[in-house]
């Protein structure tokens, strides 16, 4: 590990900017349809228990990484085989995020260009950024979190006063019932985008001070959800429930259709700087847990000369993940949640902190 810590107001920041991410990118549970946004609602207070399972984890051993105390809880077979699979799982979320974010600057930017000069252009300031540190990535976060917000207030008031918002969209309310409610939280919300902060595991040990784990990651979940709950409201209101399942990236086409006095129109630049400066730290926390989980994990003593390296990997890795957009959307709803959120923001973390509980107990026993 690095010597360095962050404090706990960067951490917070680092936890929404991570939650947003490529979120607001995309149609997020549109399955449940105008219950969209009930549904993001529902599995930020499922996300709670969650996050207690992970600061629980980390309260048993706060000065270690997850790939050390892997290896102290199940052996070091077992426990090296699962920190390896870990590796693989920030890798995959990493390139994820990298080609969703590639695919929307070809989409409305960039046609002409090749996605791996988009993708390659972002991660290569990403390496320069992780090889400099947490520390650095948290001071950035500090000075764009503000700048992130005015944008995305400014973008409100001017949906606001162009007059799009319609809230009939948003009728009737729990039209089936319940019931698809809660299969898109179980499927879907619950760990995209919350339980994807199993990657802090990584980031915790860096904290300043360890009691402030809990309060500061709950209280971070709570206002990233509350965020995505009001864009989904907001993009149902302004689209419709039809236009905003089919759109590839709904909050785009809310932004692109303000018109205010005649004048004030085309704000697509402001939906573009919010969307990479969230992307950007996304994509930083799992290169940064790729990068230090590698290092603890193959006993190298210099992190940052794995950048480059894994960098090129995730580059490449992104590429070639799906052959176009509609498969990488298939494998990303129904293969990936049950292939890699399930066991590894759910399942394996239970296992483990069941693990700890016992020989913890038994450790006070003795």
């Amino acid at each position: 590990m690095e010597k360095v810590k962050i404090s706990a107001s960067q951490l917070f920041i680092l936890m929404v900017l991570f939650e947003l991410g490529s979120a607001l990118l995309i149609p997020l549970a549109m399955k449940a349809k105008q219950d969209a946004w009930l549904a993001i609602l529902l599995g930020m207070i499922c996300s709670f228990f969650l996050f207690l399972v992970y600061h629980k984890l980390y309260s048993y051993y706060p000065n270690l990484l997850p790939t050390e105390y892997m290896q102290k809880l199940l052996g070091k077979v077992i426990g090296k085989t699962i920190a390896f699979l870990y590796i693989l799982y920030f890798a995959n979320s990493a390139a994820r995020v990298l080609r969703d974010f590639g695919e929307m600057l070809l989409t409305f930017s960039y046609p002409n260009t090749p996605l791996f000069i988009a993708n390659a252009l972002l991660m290569l300031v990403i390496i320069y950024t992780v090889r400099k540190g947490i520390e650095v990535v948290a001071r950035s976060g500090e000075l764009l979190f503000i700048f992130m917000y005015i944008l995305a207030v400014t973008g409100f008031t001017l949906i606001v006063c162009s007059g799009l918002i319609n809230f009939t969209n948003l009728q009737p309310v729990l039209e089936e019932g319940i019931w698809p409610v809660l299969k898109v939280v179980f499927t879907q919300t619950l760990y995209f985008p919350f339980g994807e902060t199993v990657v802090f595991l990584m980031i915790f040990p860096y904290l300043n001070n360890s009691k402030k784990a809990k309060i500061t990651g709950l209280c971070a979940i709570g206002l990233s959800g509350i965020n995505l709950t009001i864009t989904m409201i907001i993009n149902a209101s302004v689209l419709g429930v039809d236009l905003t399942s089919r759109s590839q990236f709904p909050l785009l086409s809310t932004v692109q259709s303000i018109q205010v006095a005649d004048f004030l129109e085309r704000l697509d630049v402001f939906f573009m700087i919010a969307s990479i400066i969230v992307v950007f730290f996304k994509i930083c926390l799992y290169f940064h847990a790729v990068v230090i989980s590698t290092a603890s994990l193959f006993k190298i003593h210099s992190p940052s000369r794995l950048a480059y390296p894994m960098g090129l990997v995730i580059i490449f890795y992104s590429i070639t993940i799906a052959s176009n957009f509609q498969e990488f959307l298939y494998e990303g709803t129904k293969i990936i949640p049950f292939v890699f959120f399930l066991p590894f923001q759910v399942i394996i973390p239970l296992l483990l902190l069941t693990v700890a509980f016992l020989k913890n107990k038994k450790k006070q026993r003795g």
